[in-house]
């Protein structure tokens, strides 16, 4: 039974040791080594929560710190906070507590000296984005150096680097330093410009100083020019030439425009050959020849003369042909009056007005074989700054006023020349209603910019039209050589609409006095000699012209 004893005694012995044993590491499990620092604080025996608290209080500083990063010549603050950057405190006191049984473990806990690093969290989306703001805050292009000419004088402007941080490695570089390090260098790329300053200066003292040290003299025939710089620098600037130097250009038409200005005179224009008639009959006007300073000739002398001790260029002048030579207007066939028409217009000064000026515009008007007359584009838009007035014309089958009222007799006028002279019709738009000093069926309408009067010249020949106005009469004529011998045979009235009676009291109100609708039939007859060779019909639909009377006091 001795043994027995002895063995139960021996049992119950390790087992208060196990539980002695247990006990201490349970109580190790919840302090941190004797010793222990993080950082070199000393956390040494603390409970897990007394060190998170003394570690907190002793980093509060140092974790809320802004970073400072180094950028050329300034810094700029990323505040860790919104940055991402965080002290995790967990993760520090993780590896410092927490049970063991193993006694070598437990023994280091009791007795060892333990160094621990501090860990801290970084959020990478956060950090790059407080980096890739601060890039945007210093990044810089690069900026060529230039040599630009203003006010007749040279401005040397020198290159600058371009810098541009780089995000990605910035951004490693603040990882790593932070919290140990409040200074943190930024990973800059710097572009070096493609001129460097000493080929601005090499430029400016080889190119631009002789340039624009002195006059240039200009011989142009018997013509001499003296430009001041101030007046051909404009013309001057200079370039890469993609080896990295700079060349000196000279731009031809800034140039011309100098010398024309300077001297206006050494230049002719040529001048066309025209019609006129003279004691009634059409008269080749010839052409003449003009001078034109030859610009192929220009650059080179002018940046010789630039650099050279006498600074003169000397330029040819060259012959200017006229785009319509005398034998070009001889083989036109103008010889005499094809057709003519006169139309009568009622006195209202604004109107007669519009007339008289688009008359004007109208006269002299050449025509050539094959090509298309626009009174639109001959005419232009009507403006107060062309002469136009206001006047009435009709607007939705109602008198209105507007500029240019009046133009319409010149179409009119115009397009019964061209009927009679048996041109191809185009394009013709009647008066909306019948007015009575036009003829029936025979009229035409215009109005900026859609309306219009256009036909082709299918004559053989140019036509010449003439136009004047005399008395209350216009008259338009056209001169070529004759085609067809044209007859107009007007149909009787057709389906006649009688007008209606209106009370207006509206103060833009234009009185109208009353005219029936109908439809009409107008044929254009061709003949040559006694033969009739073809019949051309116009349709014309009119509306009634109501009596429109205006009680506003305003009304015109």
């Amino acid at each position: 039974m001795q043994p027995n004893r002895a063995l139960l005694r021996l049992v119950m012995a390790l087992v208060v040791l196990g539980g002695v044993y247990g006990g201490l590491a349970a109580f190790l499990s919840g302090h941190v080594p004797s010793n222990a620092t993080v950082d070199g604080i000393a956390i040494g025996g603390m409970s897990p929560r007394e060190a998170a608290v003394t570690l907190k209080r002793v980093l509060a500083t140092t974790s809320s710190r802004p970073v400072h990063l180094k950028v050329k010549s300034r810094t700029i603050n990323i505040q860790p906070g919104t940055a991402g950057l965080e002290i995790d405190l967990d993760a520090t006191l993780s590896d410092l507590s927490g049970f063991t049984l193993n006694p070598v473990q437990l023994w280091a806990h009791l007795t060892g000296t333990e160094n621990q690093p501090l860990k801290f969290r970084v959020d990478r989306g956060k950090l790059t984005a407080a980096v890739a703001k601060a890039a945007r805050a210093v990044d810089s292009p690069v900026k060529e150096g230039s040599i630009t000419f203003v006010g007749g004088k040279a401005i040397a402007v020198g290159p600058v680097a371009g810098t541009d941080l780089k995000v990605p490695e910035t951004t490693d570089a603040v990882a790593s330093a932070w919290p140990r390090r409040q200074v943190v260098q930024a990973v800059m790329k710097v572009t070096q410009p493609k001129l460097s300053s000493d080929e601005i200066r090499r430029a400016a003292r080889e190119l631009v100083v002789p340039a624009m040290s002195a006059p240039v003299r200009i011989v142009a025939g018997r013509a001499i020019v003296v430009l001041e710089p101030k007046q051909y620098a404009p013309a001057l600037s200079v370039t890469p030439d993609g080896s990295g130097r700079l060349r000196l250009i000279i731009d031809a038409p800034g140039l011309l425009a100098a010398i024309r200005q300077d001297a206006p005179d050494i230049e002719h224009a040529p001048v066309d050959a025209t019609l006129l008639i003279v004691a009634g009959k059409p008269r080749v006007v010839p052409a003449r020849v003009g001078v034109k300073i030859d610009a192929s000739s220009l650059t080179a002398p002018f940046r010789a003369a630039l650099t050279s001790s006498t600074r003169t260029a000397t330029i040819r002048l060259v012959p200017a042909p006229p785009t319509v030579t005398t034998a070009t207007a001889q083989s036109w066939g103008v010889k005499a009056a094809i057709s003519t028409f006169t139309t009568q217009f009622p006195v209202n000064p604004p109107r007669t007005n519009n007339i008289k000026t688009a008359i004007a515009t109208l006269n002299d008007t050449v025509v050539l074989p094959g090509h298309q007359f626009s009174l639109n584009a001959t005419l232009g838009k009507r403006t107060p700054a062309k002469g136009y007035q206001k006047a009435p014309v009709i607007d939705a089958g109602r008198l209105v006023i507007d500029y240019g009222g009046g133009v319409s007799q010149v179409s009119t006028t115009t397009f019964n020349a061209a009927f009679f002279a048996g041109v191809r019709m185009d394009v013709h738009t009647p008066h909306s209603f019948f007015i009575a000093h036009y003829p029936e069926g025979r009229e035409a309408t215009v109005s900026w910019p859609d309306v219009d009067q256009k036909w082709t010249n299918d004559t053989g020949g140019a036509i010449l039209i003439k136009a004047s106005v005399h008395g209350n009469n216009v008259t338009v004529t056209f001169l070529g050589t004759k085609k067809w011998d044209v007859l107009a045979i007007k149909g009787p009235r057709r389906n006649v609409v009688k007008p209606k009676n209106i009370v207006d009291a509206h103060p833009g109100c234009v009185v109208q006095l009353p005219t029936p609708g109908f439809d009409v039939t107008v044929a254009q007859v061709f003949k040559k000699g006694d033969k009739q060779v073809k019949v051309v019909k116009y349709e014309t639909h009119y509306i009634p012209e109501d009596n429109v009377r205006c009680t506003h006091p305003a009304a015109p």
